[in-house]
């Protein structure tokens, strides 16, 4: 469809079903109605709709293949560009199950065929009424709350001048001691006057048995987007908007303070229990949930938040600002928009992180790692074809530790390059000496796996030749793997990157295939020789016999571009043997071997294992 040539004046409505002639019949009806009308056939074709011309509503038929009806308004729902598009369900199913089921997924309304055109008509009107009204409502309240901020300044001005000089050495003295423990764009309480605030609530819980009270610790997860992206007189425009949508969820004689960049802080007083400190961070979340209408832009943006409660036990109001920031770091790490109630377990863990951070450091300079190998089993021959570096961490007092432990680590201190880099070099001499013990072994490949944060370091390419040069290993026995979230980093000097490594012959495999966020379209642009399968999806096989899941799809896709394919975390003959029988190049997992300490290698080969 041409959307240059909708009607703007005409109500959009986007009609999602894989059943042409339904598409067809409501076309038809809703377009000589005077309602613009676009249709899709499936969930893709539906987003595609949705990013290029938002639809004023939707309707959604359930019974679909892939992805039904109810994923699709889950799907919908879920992102903030549809989330508001009013869905109307149309289904053959009359039951009150699925009706019920469609309203949970965040339908608006229910009709069942074989429906009435006048049915139709009066749902798809009243639903858009609706719509339109709550956004007058969201207008009126907005332009309200402007008049009344004008109102408010008008006459604070007018007071302003009664006091005359007569208040003037006090608005002075004032105004310094306002500056002094106030943030000077927003007018709230700073950092020095919220600690002051605290230690007060803190001493007076421990005179009064009966008073308690809690701390919020708020952070706006999507904040830095809208910054880097509109500017910082947006930003500073949105703090504001921010700050005074808080306030709006408190009482009076709460405290509210902004700690610092995008960082807000709350005490909440004579509370009772902690249930109640949990209800004001529901509404300030619901109220999250709302865009911020600013001068020329409308922005959401979303809240993580840690609560922790006042304890009389506590020494000093510093540390119970810490517990909330830790808690609400953990809210960050369970996916964000979220609260998280601390508990001492949670600082421990801090500080054990933190000791972990430092031991890495030390780990880096002392080259505590150790490379272990899993062999990759060629599914043609039944042979090994090479290995995979898989880097262990033998800390001297709590032993091998996984790098499910310590990458992330790594990956947030800046760490994980020298490790990475260490790693490479570390696997191409041990492929060079296996080589040159064994002449059959030279079309042996050995695959790393690299960070993001190599690929942002212009020296990256440097390091890979001077590695090859000195190691005398062959590159085309090299295969590097890349995760999906790499290609979301920087797609244009990635892509240059990729190139330049393919042409010096180095294999190149996206690892983790299917788990992350990345278009396929990105498989066509990026230089890619072999797709790695996850252990997720391999697993789903045997829970799947019929279908096997996703499997047969990906490998329909590398097999369409002529890339080979792998398939990781292998632990049963039914895996093999139905991995075979749908032409999966390679293999690696537990039912051929555990990573092998290099020691072992060589014995491991030499035994000529067959599968």
């Amino acid at each position: 469809m041409n959307y240059k040539r909708l009607d703007p004046h005409k109500k959009d409505i986007l009609i999602i079903d894989d059943t042409a002639d339904n598409l067809r019949v409501l076309s038809s009806l809703l377009t000589k109605h005077g309602y613009n009308v676009r249709k899709a056939l499936n969930w893709q074709m539906a987003l595609t709709a949705c990013e290029t011309v938002l639809p004023d509503l939707i309707l959604l038929d359930i019974m679909m293949p892939e992805v039904d009806g109810y994923k699709v308004c889950q799907r919908l729902k879920a992102s903030d560009l549809t989330a508001d598009i009013p869905v109307i369900f149309i289904s053959a199913l009359d039951d009150v199950f699925d009706k019920v089921k469609a309203f949970g997924a965040g339908g608006v309304d229910y009709i069942t065929k074989p429906f009435e055109f006048e049915e139709v008509l009066v749902r798809v009107k009243n639903q858009l009424a609706l719509k339109t009204a709550r956004l007058e409502i969201l207008k009126l309240n907005t332009e309200l709350e402007q008049r009344v901020k004008q109102r408010t300044g008008e006459l604070e001005k007018a007071l302003q001048k009664l006091q005359g000089e007569v208040t003037f050495r006090q608005q002075l003295q004032n105004k310094l001691l306002n500056t002094a423990l106030h943030d000077s764009l927003t007018g709230l309480p700073n950092r020095v006057l919220f600690i002051r605030r605290l230690e007060k609530a803190l001493n007076r819980a421990q005179l009064e048995t009966d008073f308690q009270f809690a701390v919020l610790f708020l952070d706006c997860d999507r904040f830095k987007l809208v910054n880097d992206s509109l500017g910082h007189l947006v930003g500073d425009e949105l703090l504001i908007a921010i700050a005074n949508r808080l306030e709006e969820s408190l009482l009076p004689v709460d405290t509210l303070a902004r700690l610092g960049g995008d960082e807000f802080g709350i005490i909440l007083e004579n509370l009772t229990d902690i249930t109640q400190a949990i209800q004001v961070a529901e509404h300030i979340l619901q109220q999250f949930s709302l865009a911020f209408k600013l001068s020329r832009y409308e922005v959401f943006v979303n809240a993580s938040i840690g609560i922790s409660w006042g304890n009389s036990d506590c020494d000093k109001p510093e540390y119970l600002l810490r517990d909330a920031d830790t808690a609400m770091y953990r809210a960050k790490a369970l996916g964000k928009a979220r609260y998280h109630v601390f508990n001492p377990e949670m600082h421990h863990e801090a500080t054990q992180l933190l000791e972990l951070e430092n031991d890495l450091r030390r780990a880096v300079e002392r080259q505590e790692f150790i490379v272990y190998y899993q062999p990759i089993i060629s599914l043609v021959t039944g042979k090994i074809s090479g290995l995979e570096a898989l880097v262990r961490w033998q800390h001297p007092t709590r032993g091998l530790i996984s790098p499910t432990e310590f990458i992330p680590v790594a990956e947030e201190t800046g760490l994980i390059h020298a490790i990475n880099i260490w790693v490479l070099r570390s696997a191409c001499e041990q492929l060079t000496i296996w080589q040159n013990h064994n002449s059959t072994l030279k079309s042996l490949t050995i695959s790393v796996n690299l960070s993001v944060r190599l690929f942002s370091d212009q020296k990256i390419l440097a390091q890979i030749d001077q590695i090859i040069q000195s190691t005398k290993i062959n590159p085309a026995c090299l295969e590097i793997e890349i995760t999906e979230s790499v290609i979301m980093e920087n797609c244009q000097a990635l892509k240059k990157i990729l190139q330049q490594l393919r042409e010096r012959k180095i294999k190149l495999v996206m690892d983790d295939f299917g788990t992350g966020y990345s278009s396929l379209s990105y498989l066509y642009s990026f230089p890619f020789n072999v797709l790695k399968i996850d252990q997720s999806f391999v697993k789903r096989m045997q829970e799947n016999e019929e279908s096997m899941g996703l499997v047969p799809a990906m490998l329909g896709i590398a097999n369409s571009m002529g890339m080979s394919a792998i398939a990781e975390g292998v632990e049963t003959t039914f895996q093999l043997v139905q991995l075979r029988n749908l032409k999966c190049n390679f293999a690696q997992g537990y039912l051929f071997s555990r990573p092998l300490h290099p020691e072992l290698v060589l014995d491991f080969i030499e035994a000529a294992p067959q599968w």
